[in-house]
């Protein structure tokens, strides 16, 4: 069995270093669009429930609207 060369094993060093920075950056990339769309589905969740608190508002009567005795 041969030994490898010291120039071979330096060259192959820097692809494998760029292969794990970039499955690294992948994994940040999934990351980041998890949480955009988390934070849309909170944002639309949000808004609906104002919406909807505000219909049920202009819905359904009051009591405090009553003058007091």
């Amino acid at each position: 069995m041969p030994l490898a060369c010291p120039a071979q094993s330096s060259f192959k060093r820097p692809w494998v270093l760029c292969l794990l920075a970039g499955m690294a950056l992948q994994g940040c990339a999934v990351i980041a669009v998890a949480d955009a769309a988390v934070t849309v589905v909170a944002t639309g969740v949000k808004v609906t429930a104002k919406a909807v608190g505000a219909v049920a508002d202009a819905v359904i009567p009051d009591s405090d609207d009553k003058p007091k005795d």
